[in-house]
């Protein structure tokens, strides 16, 4: 099978410059995740050059290159010698399959939303214990990009996603944020539900958007049992609005009483 060339002009127009904080190479490896989960980077496209990836991110050709080893070592991507990299035919990482938008819609999206029940509580809480100023201006700055979406009746699923992703590194367990950030793959179509709704129900992004705030303002008080209240309220909203009942024993209080 020929290669498909991913052209780097349309990839500049679409990446942002990365600010210079730590862990640049984690943000590229991020960036590029995303765009292969997406299927903007397709099996057997090849990555552009180091130099010009480097040049697209603002970043040095070390970091490119860090980040493709990550790439590399998930099994995403394989190199090809005096080729490059190329997104591979099948990933030979572990392939967990979500939901995408059809087949049997509500038994699968109540599964997917009580594991991020699971999962987003838990990171709720230990980002109320561990968040710093950086955290929630981060935080912020996504919840900010949502209110800017919603003005503009845009898609604000990516904001949606890199606010988890933010409250994710809360934490500051660069495990949890690397779990999250695979999961956040997966969980995006899921999120996708509020800001486009299905074929029968309508989204509601305002009333996602005050759980949002609230889980926020839970995080920035430090009170991590109210951050994982407002995390399950969260989930329990978003599935309530598309007819989906969440299981009372995944509430720790209500399955002890």
């Amino acid at each position: 099978m020929s290669a498909t060339h991913f052209p780097i002009a349309e990839l500049g127009t679409e990446l942002s410059r990365i600010d210079r904080p730590l862990h640049l190479s984690e943000k590229v490896w991020g960036d590029l995740q995303r765009r292969i989960a997406r299927g903007e980077l397709k099996p057997g496209d090849r990555l552009p050059t180091e130099k010009a990836l480097g040049e697209a991110f603002g970043v040095s050709r070390a970091v490119v290159r860090e980040a493709i080893a990550r790439l590399k070592a998930d099994g995403l991507i394989e190199t090809r010698q005096g080729s490059g990299a190329f997104v591979v035919e099948a990933p030979k990482t572990i392939n967990l399959r979500f939901w995408k938008g059809v087949g049997s819609e509500l038994d699968e999206l109540r599964d997917i939303f009580e594991l991020r029940a699971m999962v987003e509580g838990a990171v709720a809480e230990l980002a109320a214990q561990r968040r710093d100023k950086k955290d929630l201006k981060a935080m912020a700055k996504h919840l900010q990009e949502m209110d800017d979406a919603m003005a503009r009746s845009a898609d604000g699923t990516e904001a949606d996603d890199n606010f988890h992703i933010a409250m994710a590194g809360a934490t500051h367990n660069s495990y949890v944020s690397r779990l999250v950030e695979f999961l956040g793959r997966h969980f995006s179509d899921s999120r996708k539900l509020s800001w486009h709704g299905t074929r029968r129900q309508l989204a509601h992004p305002q009333e996602a958007q005050r759980e949002h705030r609230a889980l926020f303002e839970a995080i920035s008080r430090g009170n991590a049992e109210a951050a994982r209240r407002c995390a399950l309220d969260h989930l329990r909203g978003t599935a309530g609005r598309f007819g989906i009942k969440l299981s009372l024993d995944l509430d720790r209080d209500s399955a002890a009483g």
